[in-house]
This record gives C-alpha cells, sequence and structure tokens, in this order.
C-alpha cells in the first residue's frame, strides 16, 4: 500500500513520522513538495519516503491519501484534482466538510476527516474519525486511539476542543517565562513546568472514567495554595473566557 500526503506542515509530519516508526505495513509515503524544507528533512530520517514534484502524482501513486493543508488551499487546489474511486481519502481539514469534501472529489471514493494532533509522532493522544471506518480505525489504532463519530455534527465538538492545543501551550510558555524572571535557567524552568503537566494529565487518564470535578476538588486543600489558584483564576473570568473561545470556535466550525 502507498501512502500520499498532499501539504507538508506540523500535523502531516507528525503523522508520517508516527507511521515510520510503527508497525504499519506500507511500501512508500509520497509527500508534497509544498513545504521543502519539511519534506526533504522527512525524507533524510525515513527511507521510503518520495517527494512527488506535483499533488496529482501524489493521487496518482497512492491508494490512501491524506489532506493535510489549510481550508483555504484545500478549498482552491482539492476540485482540480483527480482522485480515484478505489481510494481512501482522510482529511484533516477543519471547516471543510463531508458533504463539501465528496463535491470536491467527485468520484465514489471512500473519505474520512480525521483529527490527529503533534503528539501523533510519539503514538499518543487520541484520534477522532468520522464517519467509523474499520480499516481507518485499525490504521490510527497503531498511532494512538482512535475515537469513532457517527454524526459529523458531533465531530465538531472535538474539533473545536482541538483548538486548545497552542493555548495550552501558551500557558506553558507563561509559567516557564515567570520562573525564568525569578531567576530559574530556562533549562530547568521548562523540563520542570513540562513534567508537572505531563504528570497531572497522565493522572488524569488513569481517573477519567470519574467526574474530573473529584480531581479538582482532591487537589484542593482548605485556604491552601491551589484553593486560591482556582478561586482567583475564577474570579478573573479565566473558566468562563475558555468556555466562551469554545463556543466561539464552535460557531466558525458551524458556519
Amino acid at each position: 500500500m502507498n501512502l500520499g500526503f498532499i501539504g507538508t506542515g506540523k500535523i502531516a509530519a507528525s503523522v508520517i513520522t508516527g507511521i515510520c516508526k510503527s508497525k504499519i505495513s506500507y511500501r512508500k509515503i509520497i509527500i508534497s513538495p509544498r513545504n521543502k524544507k519539511i519534506a526533504l528533512r522527512l525524507k533524510r530520517k525515513f527511507k521510503k519516503i518520495i517527494i512527488a514534484k506535483d499533488n496529482q502524482q501524489i493521487l496518482d501513486q497512492s491508494n490512501w491519501v491524506f489532506l493535510s493543508v489549510t481550508p483555504t488551499v484545500g478549498e482552491k487546489i482539492i476540485k482540480d484534482l483527480k482522485f480515484k474511486s478505489t481510494q481512501t481519502v482522510v482529511s484533516f481539514i477543519s471547516t471543510i466538510t463531508l458533504s463539501q469534501l465528496k463535491k470536491a472529489i467527485k468520484v465514489k471514493a471512500k473519505i474520512i476527516r480525521a483529527i490527529p494532533l503533534p503528539p501523533i509522532s510519539l503514538k499518543r493522544g487520541p484520534v477522532p474519525i468520522c464517519p467509523p471506518n474499520s480499516k481507518v480505525k485499525a490504521f490510527f489504532n497503531n498511532l494512538g486511539t482512535t475515537v469513532e463519530i457517527k454524526n459529523e455534527k458531533s465531530s465538531i465538538n472535538f474539533w473545536s476542543t482541538s483548538g486548545m492545543m497552542a493555548p495550552f501551550y501558551e500557558m506553558l510558555r507563561v509559567m516557564t517565562d515567570w520562573l525564568v524572571k525569578r531567576g530559574v535557567k530556562r533549562n530547568n524552568a521548562q523540563k520542570y513546568i513540562t513534567s508537572l503537566f505531563l504528570a497531572l494529565s497522565e493522572d488524569a487518564v488513569v481517573n477519567s472514567k470519574e467526574n474530573l470535578k473529584n480531581l479538582v476538588n482532591e487537589s484542593q486543600t482548605p485556604k491552601g495554595l491551589n484553593e486560591q489558584g482556582v478561586k482567583e483564576l475564577t474570579k478573573a473570568g479565566f473558566y468562563r473566557s475558555l468556555e466562551k473561545t469554545l463556543n466561539s470556535i464552535h460557531r466558525r466550525l458551524n458556519k
């Protein structure tokens, strides 16, 4: 099986890296020349990667095609490409719906939307897919944990929360910079903050069958530091703002 990637940005590179480190069986991976720096880096790192001369070559030579471009680029290029009805097309594009993809692709290929995030390069994290597909599920289970969603409208909720990735990293950056300003060496500050939140996330996963409110309560003591943190951030509207932003992203995806 040949795998083709249209678009070679951060997400595509992360998925390709995960594939190359996994037990997934494939003959070669044909990638877009669009981002030359990333494409060349991937080719140097992994043996079975070929850089195509253009996007149509990717389609001509691939059994599975992954669309990993921005919505603007996707709307511009997909309609002019010639797909095959025998292909499986997996779209990572956030704001192009299944019906829009079917119209642009024209042939009756299998089309699935997926939401991979950068930790997929480490073979970690959830990968929501819509609609359910046994082969695509098995594929992404080699790269993380596949979550099948039957209803595309429901899948938009997952797309919305995926928009919190950069804000999460920004929070880590702010706390790291806060430590640096107080004399902590940057390497030590980043190591501490990232390790702290990794441990907290793993603890949350272990307890994910329970209401997360329990963790919030259990991590506080009366008049303690964490109680102060939650109270002050709540009073400042931090969590209300978080929900407001999620609603805003959700409205954008529903347009």
